[in-house]
This record gives C-alpha cells, sequence and structure tokens, in this order.
C-alpha cells in the first residue's frame, strides 16, 4: 500500500457537506439520498490524490468524471492558466480571436492529419454533441437534402443531456422523464463484446452489428444525417467495450449510403484508449468529432467539434442565414485553451502514449484477482480504461450494489462511481505502481464489504 503524499493544510470547515446540502443541488444525485450522509467536500487535490475537510485522502480512480489527465494541481498546467490570467481571461470569439484558440485549433487539425480542420468550441460534451447534430442537419439542408434530418445511434448509447444529446442517449434512466420533449431516433445493436456467445470473437459481434446497421441505411439512407458512435467504449452505458472493426466498418457503410459520421471522443478521447484519438485504432477519420474533459486535463469547461473541410465550406455564402449561427459566450475562453494547450505539450514532452502503454499492462496485472473471484465476470480493458461486472445472481441479490460499493470504497480511501453492476477504473495518466496497488486492493476489500453472501 502507498505512503500517502503530504500537502499544506487550508483553513479546514468540516461543514461543507452540511452546508452544500442547504444550497447545492447536486448532478446525477438524488438528493433524498443524502440526507443522512451529506456529500463529501473535498477542498484540496495533488497528483491522484483528493482531501477531504479533515485532511484524509483518496485517490481518484476516475479521474473526477474521467476528465483529470495529469493529476490535480499540475504544475505545468497552473502555470500556463496563470500566464494567460495576465494577459487576457476572457474575449468574446465571434468577430474576434486569440492567440490560444488559434493555437489549440491548429494541433488539433495536425493531430488528425489535416483531416478534420475547423474546430468549434463550446463549454461541455452535450453542447459539442448538440453542435455536430446541428451541423450535420444543416450541411444537408445546405446542400439541397433537407429530408436528411434522421439520426442513428447505438444501444446503450450516452451523449449527453441536453435535449438534442439526450434524443441520442439510449438511457432510459436520463430519458424517460423527457420523452415528450425530445425527437426519437433510430437505435441501431451495439457492438459491445460482451454480447459474444460461445466460441465467438468481438470481431464477429462488430459484424453482426454493422449488418444491423447497413440494414437500415438501405432502409432509411435517404432520410439519414448521421450515425452517432462513442469509439472503442461505450462508457456510461456500462463500460460496453467493443472492437475497432465495427468503426471500419460504420465508415464504409456511411461512405457507401452518403451519410455523416460522428465520432464522439468526449470521454474516450486524449488518449484513454491508447491512441490520441480512439477512432484511429481502426485507422479511419469521421465527418465530426467531440472533444471535452480530457481535452483541457480536467482543468476548465472546455469543449470543441472538428468537422470535415468539405463540410465547413458548405456553411460559406454572401448570406448570413447560411452561416452557422450557433454561439456560446464563453466560446473558445482563453484560460481553458491554455491549459489544453499545456496538456498537449506534456503529452508530447512526456511521451504519454508510449508510457500507457506499460500503464495499461500495469493496471490489468494489478486487477488479475477478478479472473479468479467468482462473483465476478467479464473482466476487459481498453487502454486505460479498466472494467469488469457482478454476475447476474450476485447483481440480482444486491440491488444497492453500486451504493453501497461507493461507500464502503471512500472508507478505503478510494473515490469510485460503479455504474450499476459494472466497477470500472479510469485513473490519471501519473497514477504510480504503488497506488495501483492500493486502487486494486481497496476495491476488493470494498467489494467484500458490500456484497452480501
Amino acid at each position: 500500500m502507498s505512503t500517502l503524499p503530504a500537502v499544506s493544510n487550508p483553513t479546514l470547515q468540516p461543514d461543507w457537506g452540511q452546508r452544500s446540502l442547504l444550497s447545492v443541488w447536486h448532478p446525477c444525485t438524488q438528493m433524498q439520498h443524502h440526507q443522512d450522509v451529506a456529500p463529501l467536500a473535498i477542498v484540496k487535490g495533488q497528483r491522484v490524490w483528493l482531501y477531504d475537510a479533515q485532511d484524509r485522502a483518496y485517490l481518484d480512480c476516475i479521474s473526477s468524471w474521467w476528465t483529470n489527465l495529469f493529476g490535480h494541481a499540475n504544475p505545468r498546467i497552473n502555470s500556463a492558466i496563470q500566464a494567460q490570467m495576465g494577459l487576457i481571461e476572457h474575449v468574446m470569439l465571434a468577430g474576434l480571436t486569440h492567440p490560444p484558440v488559434v493555437e489549440l485549433s491548429e494541433k488539433l487539425a495536425a493531430l488528425t492529419q489535416h483531416h478534420l480542420g475547423h474546430a468549434f468550441f463550446a463549454s461541455d460534451g452535450a453542447s459539442a454533441v448538440e453542435i455536430a447534430m446541428k451541423m450535420s442537419h444543416h450541411y444537408w439542408r445546405q446542400t439541397g437534402q433537407p429530408q436528411k434530418n434522421e439520426f442513428i445511434c447505438l444501444s446503450s448509447s450516452y451523449h449527453g443531456e441536453t435535449l438534442g444529446a439526450l434524443s441520442l442517449t439510449d438511457v432510459p434512466l436520463f430519458r424517460a422523464s423527457y420523452e415528450s420533449l425530445i425527437k426519437g431516433v433510430h437505435t441501431v445493436m451495439s457492438p459491445d463484446a460482451r454480447q459474444a456467445t460461445e466460441g465467438m470473437q468481438a470481431d464477429e459481434v462488430a459484424r453482426l452489428a454493422a449488418k444491423a446497421l447497413e440494414d437500415l441505411l438501405q432502409q432509411r439512407a435517404d432520410h439519414i444525417s448521421a450515425l452517432i458512435i462513442e469509439p472503442r467504449v461505450q462508457c456510461a452505458g456500462h463500460m460496453a467495450m467493443h472492437s475497432p472493426l465495427y468503426l471500419k466498418l460504420a465508415r464504409e457503410l456511411c461512405d457507401l449510403h452518403g451519410v455523416h459520421l460522428i465520432c464522439d471522443e468526449i470521454a474516450v478521447g486524449c488518449g484513454r484508449t491508447g491512441t490520441f484519438f480512439a477512432c484511429e485504432s481502426a485507422h479511419i477519420w469521421p465527418d465530426f468529432l467531440t472533444l471535452s474533459k480530457g481535452i483541457s486535463a480536467g482543468y476548465l469547461p472546455l469543449s470543441i467539434s472538428l468537422c470535415t473541410p468539405k463540410i465547413y465550406q458548405a456553411f460559406l455564402s454572401d448570406h448570413l442565414s447560411r452561416g452557422f449561427l450557433h454561439s456560446h459566450s464563453y466560446s473558445g475562453n482563453p484560460l481553458a485553451c491554455s491549459a489544453a494547450l499545456a496538456a498537449l505539450a506534456i503529452f508530447e514532452s512526456d511521451r504519454v502514449l508510449e508510457h500507457n502503454l506499460a500503464l495499461a499492462q500495469s493496471m490489468n496485472s494489478a486487477f488479475a484477482w477478478v479472473q479468479e473471484d467468482a462473483r465476478l465476470q467479464d473482466l476487459r480493458q481498453t487502454g486505460m480504461i479498466l472494467a469488469f461486472d457482478l454476475k447476474p445472481e450476485w447483481a440480482k441479490r444486491n440491488p444497492q450494489f453500486s451504493g453501497l460499493m461507493h461507500t464502503h470504497a471512500l472508507a478505503q480511501g478510494l473515490l469510485l462511481r460503479p455504474i450499476g453492476e459494472t466497477v470500472y477504473v479510469m485513473p490519471p495518466y501519473v497514477i504510480r505502481e504503488e497506488e495501483l496497488a492500493h486502487m486494486s486492493q481497496g476495491i476488493e476489500r470494498a467489494l467484500d464489504l458490500s456484497l452480501k453472501p
């Protein structure tokens, strides 16, 4: 077990959690559940560790909702933001520009080998998805095919919770209350490799899912604007992982039938799956690619929708109405762009993708015990994302498992947030070997405490 790093103490106010209950409506939370136990107040962070108001340390196993790449209070990112604060903290991007947004856009275009050459900026993942949807729909109107206004998503997909993005989210928990407000979409089979029957491989599941997509496109392609995919891992969909073959087949089908492909890389981009962009593992490029979360290394709200030059060109006109008029007050915020540029510099200087190959193998070794645990199944990993599930009989016997696991993990000094019966880890890239061992051992103990015999 690792020794927790020492940090200086701020002024401690242990009642922050109780005060939060009086004034804060927390996201993705049933507030009634906090009436007995207040939210945990985090007052500082250092590298992979978070500290509460009593100075207890918690290993951030999930990168604070999949955002933090290089640790909390990273000195290089801190310095970049501080330097930018001395220049300009924010300026509107309509009719103006600034060096950080130009440099970031250029670097992202280069990372896509200029297949995707124009960046549209917003603040959060759902907004980036909305932008890609609107651009795709608007493109077909601009090019004389206004009937192409339908979208396709995968079963168990998640793309955000604004109304447009929610229409592409196939998770009843999020959708059910708002069905009357959202437009229906086509939902096709996920290539989730866990669907493989005995003797099947992940590629065979990918081919079955691609066949379901092909069948729909043969019927409705003239009305389909775009297909949206979370490449390699459907994160909120219980960490469903699939073969890169599906991306290749989906790209071919979209090209054949004249449909846009949107790769939602909000959670899986920025090196999470092994390549910088998850779609690179299939050697394909989409028509749109959305980024958020890790692009600013977990520092500031930032999201980006990248598109091809062909799509960008369709909006050039002497008429304002033919422009893409979506707007956001903090679009391309200089501080957020500076954080992103600092993160990209770390990728380059520290050879992060190469380092992560070894780190992912160490993470796999640390969780080898899962294979021997009779209560668990489907240990799986894609890059720096590792997950496993409770077997159905154990999940049925323990309906409150996710909440109990979260609570017992905190007692073990771990921030963990299971998705139903799925336990996953997605730590910052700066985690050390001894911290991986601490994480693994703590999760095993929390499992034992959370599951009834």
